[in-house]
C-alpha cells in the first residue's frame, strides 16, 4: 500500500521534499561584544579625615581610620572582619610607603609582598581599596575582604545602597 501511496501523482517522498525545501541562511555567528574599559579615574585633591565602624546585616564588620591632606595619606589604621569568626585583614601606615599622589593615591607594602593600597574619589565617596594582600588576611577569606568607602564630606562611612 506504501508503494501505492508513492506513486500518487502530486505525492513526494519526504526525502524527496528535503532535497527541494529552501534552505535557510545560516544563523549569524554571536558577537563577542568586549566591555568598554572603565574610565580613567579623575585626579582629585583628596583631604579627608575619615573614620568609618560598621558591622553588615550578614556580619561582615569593618573599621576604618585615615587621613589624607593634599592627596599625602598622614594616618591609616584599617581592619575588617568577615563573619562567621572565618578571619579577618589588617592594614596600618607604618607597614606601607606612598608612591603615588595622582589620578589616585597608592601605597605599597614595606615588605615588597606586592600588597598595594589605593585610595580615590569620586563625586560620592572616597574609597579605600587593597590589591594582592593576601598575607594580611587569616588565610581562605581574602576574595571577601571588600574596600571601605566614606563620604567625602563627612568622613564618615559612605553609604552603598
Amino acid at each position: 500500500m506504501l508503494a501505492g501511496l508513492l506513486a500518487l501523482p502530486g505525492c513526494t517522498p519526504v526525502q524527496e521534499l528535503a532535497k527541494r525545501a529552501p534552505s535557510l541562511p545560516p544563523a549569524a555567528p554571536e558577537r563577542q561584544v568586549t566591555p568598554a574599559p572603565p574610565p580613567p579615574i579623575p585626579s582629585r585633591v583628596i583631604e579627608l579625615a575619615g573614620y568609618c565602624s560598621r558591622t553588615e546585616d550578614d556580619g561582615f564588620r569593618e573599621e576604618a581610620r585615615v587621613r589624607v591632606a593634599a592627596n599625602e595619606v598622614q594616618a591609616l589604621n584599617w581592619k575588617l572582619w568577615v563573619p562567621r569568626r572565618r578571619g579577618s585583614c589588617a592594614f596600618d601606615l607604618s607597614e606601607f610607603r606612598q608612591v603615588q599622589k595622582a589620578p589616585h593615591i597608592e601605597l605599597v607594602a614595606r615588605d615588597d609582598s606586592g600588597c598595594k593600597l589605593m585610595v580615590w574619589q569620586d563625586p560620592r565617596r572616597v574609597t579605600l581599596a587593597h590589591a594582592n594582600c593576601q598575607k594580611r588576611c587569616t588565610p581562605g577569606i581574602y576574595e571577601e575582604a571588600w574596600p571601605v568607602m566614606f563620604d567625602p564630606a563627612s568622613g564618615m562611612c559612605a553609604q552603598v545602597k
